[in-house]
Order: structure tokens, then sequence, then C-alpha cells
């Protein structure tokens, strides 16, 4: 194996990046952790078959994201009811409102995009991963790449405007 491949080498360039990417899919610390190392596992297993080093991130990513839908597969024994969410009319978000919001708030908004669209948004803006790299990783076409994003960016913004003018509202109700 080459010093490029080289196990430790391969976690400190990677792990960081790979960690945020499984908390964009899981939002738990607990869930993150355990599908990090869970791709370094199967990487120390398996890794030593890769020939191209320029492979190695997109190996990984895929990895991960493979490991991240095998376990909710198994999770999914148990049924899961999610609440409709109610269409309405939203305002448009400014750059006003971008910069009051901090990255706790766009993490928590990423986390109200559906599903399909928040591991295409967390590979592009998160990992800076390329729309080849992103069709690779989730074994999808390009063109199913592009519109996941376009779409995934207009319900992001529709929820940064949500949050963004839920916290102009003052709190109705209080006692002063």
């Amino acid at each position: 194996m080459s010093s490029d491949l080289d196990f430790e080498s391969v976690v400190a360039r990677h792990y960081e990046p790979l960690y945020q990417f499984a908390f964009s899919l899981t939002r738990s610390e607990a869930d993150s952790c355990d599908l990090t190392q869970q791709t370094f596992y199967v990487w120390a297993k398996k890794g030593h078959q890769l020939r191209e080093v320029s492979k190695v991130k997109t190996w990984l990513f895929t990895t991960l994201y493979r490991e991240f839908l095998e376990s909710r597969r198994r999770r999914m024994r148990f049924p899961h009811f999610e609440l409709d969410q109610v269409d309405s009319e939203l305002p448009s978000v400014t750059p006003t409102l971008v910069n009051r919001l901090d990255a706790a708030q766009a993490l928590q908004a990423l986390t109200q995009v559906d599903e399909v669209y928040q591991a295409p948004l967390s590979l592009f803006y998160l990992d800076d991963c390329s729309y080849r790299d992103i069709a690779e990783i989730l074994g999808v076409p390009l063109g199913t790449v592009k519109s996941r994003l376009s779409r995934g960016v207009a319900q992001l913004q529709r929820c940064l405007a949500v949050a963004a003018t839920s916290a102009d509202r003052p709190n109705k109700g209080r006692n002063e």
C-alpha cells in the first residue's frame, strides 16, 4: 500500500469531512461517529483494493452513504410517520436575513429539507464535492444531482425564510 493510501494518513485527511457528511445525514453525534468509524473499518478491510489514489475521497463518501442507507433500512422495521407540512406562501430570503442567520440555524434548516435533497446539498456545500463526485457517491445520474441540488436549494431558501421571519416576530402571549 502506498504512503498516500496509508490508513493513518487517510483517516487524518478525511475524518472531519466524512464526520460532517455523516452528521448532515443522521443529525446525531453518536450515529455520525458510528458511521464514520464503520466507513474507516470498511476502508481498513477493503481499501487495499482501490487502484487509483485520486478516488479515495469518492470511495469513502460512497461507502459512508451506503452504510447510512443500510443502517436506515435496519431501522425501518418500525413504521415511520411524518407530519404533513402546511403549504403556504413564504417570503423570499434576502441577503439581510441570511446575514442574521448563524451556522446552527442553517444546519437546522438543512434538516427540514426533504431527505432526498439533504445528501446532495451537504456534499456540494459542506464537503465541496463536484457534481460528478456526488453522482458517483449517491449512485445517481449527473442530471439527477443537478435537479436535486436545484430543488433542495429552493426548499432550503423557504426553510431559511421561515426561520428568519419567525425570529423577527415577538413572542405572543407572554406576560411582561
